[in-house]
């Protein structure tokens, strides 16, 4: 990752899959290729890159890839996560694979290649997800951070003094929210840190998390207002003179198993091995030849052009 100290500076981390099945859902499939093959999630992404490169002029920019989108590391730890999007007919001893569009999935292989042609650095780790990646950039990043996600679990990685937020879509990336800890004490009342432990207690369906019983999001924040973390809170369970309802002590008490390693599992990772991949946003493609290849097979067009146009 390039070191740069300038106040100027200021990287953009994409969560990619995040961003592609929005950009998937947003532009008609109607949008397709000259041989027909629908390319509306790839050229759906390309303005979405256009449109947060003009608007917010990142100096750096990484698009985070899911490398493995369950790792077996966090299933071993709890078996129900994200258990419920593997998608059900693959063969017998094959890796989980997600369930996603039909027509979907050949787009991802075209996104990869025109990033890689453009010269816009595209980061996944095997063993781990795109919030792992873009959660070790933002720790280790020297300069300001925004994120750019429309999952919350990455929250957790907003710090004001350190200058990282969260630009979350409202409505495709013209209109986003940006998330810092003004709004996450506002909304949650949490810091990024406490987002997390609230959310290993709250749980999280979509993501096969199950939670305390019993402990939703206002009585999580409630015991992390008193408590301090999640330690503090786990701490309160096991003494037994502490302010905790009978009933709140038993829930927790009853959840230890869960809550001796969700927290493992809800917190991204932050120290992974990052491949030495420089992040400076190119003026010029790395491949002109391969990418005009690429914008005429795949019909990419308007899309393509407004996004060099910009990135020069």
């Amino acid at each position: 990752m390039r070191i740069v100290t300038q106040k100027t500076q200021r990287l953009m981390l994409l969560d990619t899959a995040s961003l592609y099945f929005r950009a998937y859902f947003g532009v008609p499939d109607s949008v397709k290729a000259p041989d027909g093959t629908p390319v509306n999630a790839v050229r759906g992404l390309l303005d979405f890159i256009t449109r947060l490169v003009g608007d917010h002029r990142p100096t750096d920019l990484v698009a985070c890839m899911d490398a493995d989108w369950r790792p077996q590391w966090r299933v071993d730890l709890i078996p129900s996560y994200k258990a419920h999007r593997v998608a059900e007919e693959r063969p017998s001893g094959t890796p989980d694979e997600e369930e996603v569009p039909d027509t979907l999935s050949p787009q991802v292989p075209i996104i990869e290649a025109v990033l890689d042609a453009v010269g816009i650095a595209r980061v996944g780790v095997p063993g781990y997800e795109a919030d792992d990646v873009i959660g070790t950039y933002t720790t280790r990043a020297t300069i300001p951070v925004d994120i750019v996600t429309g999952d919350r679990d990455l929250y957790q990685l907003i710090s004001d003094e350190k200058e990282r937020r969260v630009l979350y879509p409202l409505k495709g990336v013209g209109t986003l929210q940006t998330t810092d800890e003004t709004f996450l004490r506002e909304k949650y009342g949490v810091d990024g840190p406490g987002y997390a432990d609230m959310a290993t207690l709250r749980g999280d369906p979509s993501d096969g998390l199950p939670g305390v019983p019993g402990i939703g999001e206002k009585t999580a924040v409630k015991l992390l207002t008193e408590y301090g973390d999640l330690a503090g809170i786990i701490e309160a369970a096991n003494n037994p003179t502490s302010k905790l309802t009978p009933t709140q002590r038993k829930r927790l008490t009853e959840a230890n198993d869960y809550l001796r390693v969700a927290p493992k599992v809800v917190k991204v990772a932050t120290d992974i091995a990052l491949p030495p991949t420089p992040t400076a946003l190119p003026r010029q493609p790395k491949d002109p030849e391969l990418l005009d290849h690429l914008g005429a097979r795949w019909g990419l067009g308007g899309s393509l052009h407004r996004l060099l146009t910009t990135l020069s």
